[in-house]
């Protein structure tokens, strides 16, 4: 158990906690959430004793272990495995067998378990501290944006692994289905404080934002009731016969406790400004090819696809595989070696990259790096957009070199803000963002009406927004004509071949005949989708074009019936004609549709038996 009892800390004039007191009671597993800035791994560092807050304790019974993820990196072993096994508490040789399982299941092949641990990239560097300090089984666990690092499989595997977690575990994250799969219960630190509730994030946010508005009603009636007595006050203090009922109501008065009016959290406010597009598909590529130089084989091979005006495509994949290349490709920083992408004269892209942070001129202030992509910006809506990423008041006027990365990276997107455009490339955005930001962005996108092509390994982002997906396994990367969900049902992550619910028998009369049905399911779905895809969209059509000519319908009759009325000859004629028209059109609109939901419900019924087969 753990108990964070009224810490103070402060860095110059701002203030992380004033009297915060939080407690992780015996098998809790905590999210906790906050503002970038607001304290989270401050906090992770005061409770591993790396930091120390200004007044307040931290208590941990005796001999409780406390594991926290280091972001500094030292190995003193020849290997990663050997590295791994320094963390086991029994014999490093009898159960060597737990730091392959854990480190596979973080993403190292088993060819890199040989491998000196520095030469391996920064991120598998921090992986392998990851796998240490699970492996060291302490009694409290403290992770720090420990997906930041892991791509969509190895973030899977670590959140089916937390979820079994035997102790307590404190977790901060931007990727809100992780932490609501990971916790038990969910904090928020906000206003110097925290605030920690058993169940999800949802739940969490729902009952402060209550709370702040019961707060502010509470607050608003008693500031009319105070300003009521003291009109009274006034009005009557200097009246002998009142003045026993004034003095009563001056005590009153300073009985009555004011409520400060609460101060607004900072917050990121995507909006993208839409660039119109005539035509149908922005972007296609036939038949590309790509690998750098010394590749034994290339990243991608032969890949087709055309983007629509108002697509939504999710790039999916293991890091390493190729996902940041096609983006690349798209946006024309890198040319195929066969194939070929046709770029529209009128697509307007606008292109999101962590490694574009270093294109940024560092003498430049934030406010004329966003201003330089449109200069028919009004220098208040430059600032008003420095403001969303919060840049506010003189903030804006800093100069890119002071700038953290992650500050870098908000300059980046506010440079999109500022860009009208049509089509959106953006690779991992959500790295840099808290939770509500990450919010904000997926609303942001679902709202978009231009295309939308995204890297990401945040499935509450894949879920909402992907409408189709560019999946990066085995030989080469295809195109799946469906939703994430619909991908892992039919496809799914290889890594996961052998993963069956739990209270479900395990059948698996073969790999190579598991993975053929797997394929022909996937190419029954994507087909199902093809057919199935415009008929929706020309039903939906259809249903707005019916409501419309039903109220042409219904103000025609209301016309006829006042032309009537009046004896107006030629109203009754002119309302005639429109309503002739308007029901002429609406039949042959109600015919169309049942058509289109004829054939959808066949074409429904036809795929669902096939589908149907694969499950008996």
């Amino acid at each position: 158990m753990l108990q964070v009892s009224n810490i103070e800390k402060q860095f110059g004039d701002r203030v992380l906690f004033s009297g915060a007191t939080l407690t992780v009671g015996s098998g809790e597993r905590v999210a906790l959430f906050g503002r970038n800035g607001s304290g989270k791994s401050t906090l992770l560092k005061i409770i591993a004793g790396e930091d120390t807050p200004d007044d307040g304790d931290v208590s941990v019974p005796k001999g409780y272990r406390i594991g926290y993820l280091k972001q500094h990196l030292s190995f003193s072993a020849p290997s990663v495995l050997e590295e791994a096994c320094l963390a086991l508490r029994g014999d490093p040789v009898a159960e060597q067998y737990k730091a392959e399982i854990v480190l596979n299941g973080l993403g190292f092949s088993d060819a890199e378990l040989a491998l000196s641990p520095t030469a391996l990239s920064g991120g598998f560097q921090i992986r392998i501290n990851l796998a240490k300090l699970i492996l060291d089984e302490p009694n409290l666990l403290l992770l720090d944006e420990p997906t930041n690092y892991l791509d969509i499989v190895s973030l899977r595997w670590l959140e089916r692994y937390l979820r079994e977690w035997p102790g307590e575990m404190i977790v901060i994250s931007h990727d809100r289905t992780f932490c609501d799969a990971v916790s038990t219960h969910s904090a928020l630190l906000y206003r110097g404080g925290f605030r920690k509730i058993e169940g999800d994030s949802m739940k969490l946010f729902e009952r402060i934002a209550e709370d702040e508005a019961l707060y502010e009603r509470t607050r608003v009636n008693r500031e009319k009731e105070i300003k009521r007595m003291e009109s009274f006050i006034n009005r009557f203090k200097a009246k002998a016969s009142k003045a026993t009922v004034v003095q009563s109501r001056v005590k009153a008065l300073a009985k009555i406790e004011r409520l400060d009016e609460l101060s607004s959290e900072a917050t990121i406010d995507f909006s993208f400004v839409h660039k119109p597009f005539p035509g149908r598909f922005p972007i296609e590529a036939k038949e590309i090819s790509f690998g750098f130089d010394g590749m034994a084989k290339p990243l991608v091979n032969g890949l087709t696809f055309a983007l629509k005006r108002d697509d939504r495509v999710a790039v999916i994949g293991k890091n390493g595989r190729g996902k940041s290349t096609l983006l690349k490709l798209l946006v024309g920083e890198l040319q195929p070696k066969n194939g070929e992408i046709a770029v529209s004269p009128n697509t307007a892209m606008s292109f999101f990259a962590q490694t574009n942070t270093n294109r940024l001129n560092l003498s430049s202030t934030i406010e004329s790096e966003i201003q330089q992509v449109n200069e028919k910006l009004s220098r208040t809506a430059v600032r008003a957009i420095c403001g969303c990423m919060m840049f506010e008041g003189d903030d804006a006027l800093k100069k890119i070199s002071v700038l953290s990365g992650g500050e870098r990276s908000r300059v980046l997107l506010g440079k999109i803000l500022a860009t009208p455009s049509n089509m959106l490339l953006l690779d991992e955005p959500t790295n840099h963002l808290d939770v509500e930001s990450v919010m904000s962005l997926t609303d942001a996108l679902e709202e978009f009406d231009g295309a939308v092509v995204i890297v990401t390994h945040n499935e509450d982002i894949l879920r909402r927004v992907a409408q189709r997906l560019i999946v990066f396994q085995g030989d080469q990367p295809f195109l799946f004509e469906g939703t994430y969900d619909e991908f892992l049902d039919s496809i799914g992550w290889e890594e996961e071949a052998d993963l069956v619910p739990r209270g479900k028998k395990k059948s698996k009369p073969s790999a190579a005949k598991g993975r053929e049905q797997k394929r022909e399911k996937a190419e029954v779905l994507q087909e199902r989708s093809r057919q199935l895809t415009p008929l929706k969209e020309q039903v939906a059509s259809l249903e707005k074009g019916i409501a419309g000519l039903e109220k042409q319908v219904a103000a025609a009759h209301e016309s006829l019936a006042k032309a009537s009325s009046s004896g107006d000859a030629a109203g009754i004629k002119s309302a005639s004609q429109e309503l002739a028209r308007a029901e002429k059109e609406l039949a042959e609109q109600l015919s169309s549709w049942e058509d289109s939901v004829r054939k959808a419900e066949e074409v429904e019924k036809l795929f669902g038996e096939q589908l149907a087969a694969f499950e008996e």
